[in-house]
């Protein structure tokens, strides 16, 4: 059974918002009482964190499709709807977070980083909210947004100062399990580390971790043995130490060949790992036939500028001074890097003529409107309510969308799609004179009620008449007039 997993795609699922209410105040001897309609509440987010008892990404291998809570909707009484849940997910210290296409999203270093993987969607505004007055009663309500939803990739890349690299069987889990308290399996036969160990060593006032990076192979970085699968486990260290078999009862091999493929394959990997300082130890030099081969190589090695140190895992000999060794690289390599300063909120306001729209013909009689305000705006909207219609031709009309269609040539029936293209509303566009959208005027007032009644009209033309001709009647079919 799979206990170590390093690599899992994660279906994501942010919560919807809740929908507004569209509620009147109903009490006795209170006819009047108005809109109480309440907001909807906000949909969860899902979030990464790092948490330091998490080794492995085991969980999100057998479970990939993870969703937060939704919102609430809103209620009457101007009772706003309860937001919905969070979803926290713990990830490993190290995970870095890409889309399916491999662009970084998030590098998750550090215990406590967060990274919000879906934002949840925002609950819709309740008639009370939207009551003005000019429109004291709103007859409708705005809908919640949806929450983000996506696929992620997560990968685990081992947060160690020293790795460890080597042939199978070179001895790399017998080296960190005496350098530090780590107990990997050990056995004589390949392939008997099958996943990344990590051990803390303390050398004097320095404190350093170290990875043992399963067994490479030739042809690793192609996908051959485990080597592809683990390399990643390498591209955080600051030091890589390379593992040399001296007491190997393969004939084809020495440790010099063993060097030239690793280096090879790492080469072949990338990972920016030319740069790093190399340290050779030749191990198992309890062996007399081992030591014998050690100082038999390490002139060429020495040659080629590697620091070389002869140790065992058995006698535990040379592991002090391999230990200190790599105490001081890591030491330079931390006091060289450059000092980490506070996250600093950088605040970038909208600019105040910006529109926030484009509109943008597409073939004849078709135009299409793109912008977070106008598609959000779609996205609230109860279509089968005639007055919310009419509220969001009001909204487009004032961010200047009807004006921007006029502009490029629009005529009364061309086609006006707001939103992308996968997931777009389609209108047939009418002027706002044919469709009756400018009664509503400032917010959807409507313009209609401030007629009067055809009889007061017919009064009042009649007083009008009187006054002009100088003569008094009365209207037998209109009591109200009189001399």
């Amino acid at each position: 059974m799979t206990t170590f997993v390093d690599r899992v795609e994660l279906h994501v699922a942010a919560g919807n918002g809740g929908h507004g209410c569209a509620s009147v105040h109903r009490e006795k001897f209170k006819p009047l009482g108005g809109p109480n309609g309440g907001n909807g509440g906000r949909g969860g987010d899902v979030v990464l964190v790092v948490d330091r008892d998490v080794t492995t990404l085991l969980e999100y291998h057998h479970r990939p499709h993870r969703r937060a809570g939704n919102g609430r909707p809103g209620e009457g009484d101007h009772r706003t709807g309860k937001d919905g849940e969070s979803l926290v997910l713990p990830v490993p210290d190290g995970t870095v977070v890409t889309d399916r296409t491999g662009t970084v999203l998030a590098d998750l270093v550090g215990e406590g980083t967060r990274y919000v993987a879906a934002r949840g969607g925002r609950g819709g505004l309740g008639n009370a909210a939207l009551a003005s007055p000019r429109r004291k009663a709103p007859g409708f309500a705005l809908l919640g947004e949806p929450g983000e939803q996506g696929d992620i990739v997560l990968e685990l890349k081992t947060v160690a100062d020293v790795a460890l690299v080597g042939y199978p069987s070179a001895g790399k889990s017998s080296l960190i399990s005496v350098l530090s308290a780590a107990r990997p399996k050990i056995a004589d036969y390949p392939f008997t580390t099958l996943v990344p160990n990590l051990g803390v060593v303390t050398a004097g006032e320095t404190v350093y971790t170290v990875a043992d990076v399963p067994g490479l192979i030739p042809g690793a970085s192609e996908g051959r043995g485990l080597g592809l699968e683990f390399l990643r486990h390498v591209e955080r260290c600051k030091v890589l130490v390379h593992v040399l078999d001296c007491a190997t009862l393969e004939t084809e091999r020495d440790p010099l060949t063993d060097l030239e493929v690793i280096e090879a394959e790492l080469d072949a990997y990338g990972g920016g790992l030319k740069d790093r300082p190399r340290v050779v130890a030749l191990n198992k030099t309890d062996i007399p036939d081992g030591q014998e081969l050690a100082d038999l190589v390490r002139p060429g090695l020495e040659e080629r500028g590697y620091r070389v140190f002869d140790v065992s895992a058995v006698s535990r000999k040379g592991l002090r001074e391999l230990s200190f060794a790599l105490a001081g690289i890591v030491a330079e390599a931390r006091a060289a890097q450059p000092k980490r300063e506070a996250t600093r909120i950088v605040i970038r306001p909208q600019a105040v003529d910006d529109a926030g729209f484009t509109v943008t013909r597409e073939g004849e009689g078709m135009f299409r409107v793109r912008g977070s305000k106008p598609e959000r705006w779609v996205r609230q909207t109860d279509f089968t309510n005639n007055e919310a219609v009419g509220y969001l031709a009001d909204r487009l009309n004032r961010l200047g969308v009807e004006d921007e269609l006029f502009r490029l040539g629009a005529r009364e029936g061309d086609g006006v799609a707001i939103g992308p293209e996968d997931n777009a509303v389609v209108f047939d566009w009418e002027p706002s004179i044919s469709t009756g959208a400018e009664m509503l005027g400032r917010r959807g007032e409507d313009h209609r009620l401030d007629q009067l009644r055809p009889a007061v009209q017919r009064r009042r033309d009649r007083e009008a008449e009187r006054e002009e001709t100088g003569t008094a009647y009365r209207d037998a079919a209109d009591p109200f007039t009189g001399p």
